[in-house]
């Protein structure tokens, strides 16, 4: 997580206070909790998305607080399913707002706590207190996307959910057929899948009972829109690709001329990495991938974790995908050639954690590679689309 959000700094005028608001929100009801910092926290409760009634709460804190109209507030609330639009609202409004990593948010270890959103709002709101304090370890702030960087994520997310799809549905139709004896050998649906459905037999030879086939054969029509649809998709890609407008579809360009990376894993890289965020150096990198040790060390205790697994799991499971991939259409590459001295005869476990690290190394290589023009040491260029 990246801090690059407008960073609240501590003002140590008395004169010039400062209204915090840290937002619990839920789905039906969101619950506020307002302090200047120096009195009792105050509490309100209004509908999700009133949007008038928390500016309402705003203006009743400011009364109860003896602050000026043009006091600066500074809010919070934890990333979830209603996402940034609150963020971009409430800057439009004037308020500084902080969009909150919630893993990063201290709790609790004992065994049952109690938790109940008023708990949850004071607790968020004392961190707030202490993040515009000063304490910048406090929690991860996010770095909030513009509306279009959000909005070109859309297209390879969505593909990825259909491909989900695209296999419960196989799932579900192989589980239909397997209640009556049938293995079904090859891809389902492919040309030749209505053929083959109307010759199958129950295990006794008998024909398949009337709802079964009827329940397979909807399931198969649904399967060929997900496929259709996934096709739609990959052709829209494919065809902003030939054209680069924007900077974000000129790094893909750049990615897919590297031996082993392809049209989806570019995409992937780049709305979600390469084309909104800015890191300073590797280790950056490799922390917003979730691809950095996280070691435990107390007394004479020492041990290795294992990766974080704390950022993005898209990049991080499409990075170790790429990885195996790299070492196939890469070999003579300075990774690949570093893999193969220290893992490439060792045991399949050890070749795993291997893959993990080479992933990591490749990771902040495409980095260079996209923001300085750094080709990987060794890699091949070319258009071969291998992922």
């Amino acid at each position: 997580m990246s801090q690059s959000q407008g960073t609240p700094q501590a003002n140590s005028s008395t004169d010039n206070r400062i209204l915090h608001m840290a937002m619990e929100l839920s789905n039906g009801k969101w619950k506020l909790g307002l302090s200047d910092g120096l009195s009792k926290p105050s509490l309100h409760t209004v509908e999700a998305r009133d949007r008038e009634g928390v500016l309402a709460s705003i203006e009743k804190a400011k009364r109860r607080f003896q602050l000026a109209d043009d006091v600066r507030v500074v809010s919070c609330y934890e990333a979830g399913r209603d996402g940034f639009w609150i963020d971009r609202w409430l800057q439009s409004e004037g308020i500084e707002n902080l969009v909150v990593d919630s893993s990063s948010i201290e709790v609790s270890r004992r065994k049952r706590r109690a938790k109940t959103d008023g708990l949850d709002v004071r607790k968020l709101l004392v961190m707030l207190i202490r993040y515009v304090g000063g304490e910048q370890d406090t929690w991860a702030v996010l770095r909030v996307p513009t509306e279009e960087q959000e909005d070109g994520r859309r297209l390879h997310r969505e593909i990825e959910r259909l491909k989900d799809e695209r296999t419960q549905h196989t799932n579900r139709i192989r589980s239909l057929l397997a209640l009556q004896g049938i293995q079904v050998k090859g891809t389902i649906g492919t040309r030749g899948w209505e053929e083959q459905l109307a010759a199958m037999k129950c295990w006794d030879g008998s024909e398949l009972p009337p709802a079964l086939k009827a329940e397979v054969v909807r399931e198969s029509e649904r399967l060929e829109m997900v496929r259709e649809q996934i096709k739609g998709l990959q052709r829209e890609q494919c065809e902003a690709v030939k054209e680069p407008e924007d900077e974000a579809t000129k790094k893909i360009a750049q990615l897919m001329l590297l031996y082993g990376i392809g049209m989806q894993s570019s995409w992937l890289f780049v709305h979600e990495m390469f084309g909104w965020r800015e890191f300073k150096n590797g280790r950056e990198v490799g922390s917003y991938a979730g691809l950095t040790g996280t070691p435990y060390a107390s007394g004479e205790s020492e041990r290795e974790q294992g990766i974080s697994k704390a950022g993005n799991r898209r990049v991080r499971d499409m990075i170790v995908e790429i990885a195996w991939c790299w070492l196939r259409y890469q070999p003579e590459s300075k990774l690949s050639i570093w893999y193969q001295l220290r893992y490439g005869g060792a045991s399949k476990r050890m070749r795993r954690i291997g893959i993990v690290a080479l992933s990591r190394k490749l990771l902040v290589q495409l980095w260079r590679y996209v923001e300085l023009g750094e080709v990987p040491p060794g890699a091949a260029l070319g258009m071969k689309k291998a992922a």
